[in-house]
């Protein structure tokens, strides 16, 4: 053999090699016993379209890594409505771990809480502009007493004035709970002086405003920052020394505001289980973190398992990727890739969600997103045929939880509850 066939020989056993060595491998797996079973269930019982499912069992276990962590620190837990936004979820969860209390962020909302748990301590999650809390009193019917129950997050003097003025024309009395920027800086009070303007209004206007606790969210604390920034204790040190000096300053100089019961408000779900050595604030708010959605995959949650998933039903199966235009030659690609041999359309799709099962499933880059019915790739070794379930893992909770309708509750793998989920009116 000349030495130039020879050595173009070696070159295209060694590029061939090279390609072997470089194709994808097969990350294709068929359902697993647990998500097989979900998958007969829904076959059987289920709507066959997009659904949310709430594993019980696994919400369950979540509920009591809760309960052991609220009986070592003794503080009150807050159930966040945003994150978990079905009344019967809400109820599910708050007669287990023995709480009335809510976080409600949004108006129409808020007129539902009000309605459907009429004994509940609402507490504001955010500062609604003062139209939207006119809007909650003009709708408001029933037994819950806002003058009693209700607490209105404020920011600003400037907000404040709002709200007295809202009082004033309403001839009401509104509990304000303080926003603190205890290190998130997205807001809130960050120095006495401003603190000592909303706490004068208020002292000014006893007949219109009440005095009823600070709020300070510091979900950052438990959420895996660089270590550079801090490690846990630290950041929570830095927390609670800010919480500590407004504390202080409402107490020195406005004694006659500060009393026993008011609501000193902490947490979310990354960093509640920090909390439970510091003894100043009364109460942790805790919602997404109960069904831990992929976002949430924090060392501070380790204890914490999945609960909450998407399925959907397969409504095509095509074979192997077939791009348009390209047609026959688009086989290049699933030669090359063997996760590119089955080509699944799925009803619906584009959710904020991570594919969860069968493993080994891909989103096409060249066909794009389709919240109608998307294409979806897989090994044959995903073994999915028409009407099978994918499932997915929500990667947070509070919007995607209302895409669905009614909430699927599940025990031991079977249907045993819908909950409707909060509407906009």
């Amino acid at each position: 053999m000349k030495r130039r066939s020879f050595v173009l020989a070696g070159l295209g056993a060694g590029g061939l090699l090279a390609a072997a060595w470089l194709r994808p491998r097969d990350h294709g797996q068929p359902h697993d016993a647990y998500f097989q079973a979900l998958n007969q269930e829904l076959k059987a019982n289920g709507p066959m379209r997009p659904a949310l499912l709430i594993d019980l069992d696994r919400l369950d276990h979540n509920i009591e890594v809760v309960r052991q962590s609220l009986a070592r620190s003794g503080k009150q837990l807050r159930l966040v409505e945003k994150s978990l936004p079905a009344p019967g979820l809400l109820r599910y969860i708050g007669e287990r771990l023995d709480t009335r209390r809510l976080m409600s962020f949004h108006q129409p909302f808020l007129n539902h809480d009000a309605r459907l748990f009429p004994e509940a301590d609402i507490l504001l999650g955010k500062p609604l502009p003062v139209r939207s809390a006119q809007l909650f009193y003009e709708r408001h019917r029933g037994p819950f007493d806002p003058a009693r129950q209700l607490q209105w997050l404020i920011d600003s003097p400037e907000r404040l004035g709002q709200y007295l003025a809202l009082a004033q024309g309403l001839g009401t009395r509104l509990r304000i709970n303080i926003e603190l920027d205890v290190g998130l800086h997205r807001g809130g009070v960050h120095d006495t002086q401003v603190l000592g303007q909303l706490l004068q209004l208020i002292a000014d206007n006893p007949q219109h405003l009440e005095f009823a606790g600070f709020m300070g969210y510091d979900p950052f604390v438990g959420m895996n920052l660089p270590e550079l920034l801090g490690t846990q204790d630290e950041l929570l040190a830095k927390v609670m020394a800010l919480y500590q000096g407004h504390v202080d300053f409402t107490r020195q100089r406005f004694p006659a505001l500060w009393r026993e019961g008011l609501t000193l408000n902490t947490a979310g779900s990354p960093s509640y289980r920090a909390h439970e050595g510091e003894s100043l604030s009364t109460e942790v708010a805790v919602g997404t973190g109960l069904l831990k959605p992929s976002h949430y995959d924090l060392p501070s949650l380790a204890e914490h398992v999945p609960a909450v998933y998407i399925a959907t039903p397969v409504l095509k199966r095509t074979g192997a990727l077939r791009i348009p235009a390209l047609d026959e030659k688009s086989r290049l690609f699933s030669w090359w890739d063997v996760n590119q041999r089955e080509t699944f359309f799925i009803y619906g799709g584009n959710w904020q969600a991570d594919f969860a099962s069968p493993a080994g499933l891909q989103l096409s880059e060249v066909f794009g997103r389709s919240s109608n019915q998307e294409l979806v790739n897989g090994s044959p070794a995903v073994a999915l045929r028409v009407e099978d379930q994918v499932f997915l893992r929500p990667t947070q909770s509070e919007s995607v939880l209302l895409q669905f309708g009614d909430l699927l509750a599940l025990r031991g793998g079977r249907i045993v509850e819908r909950w409707p989920v909060y509407q906009e009116s």
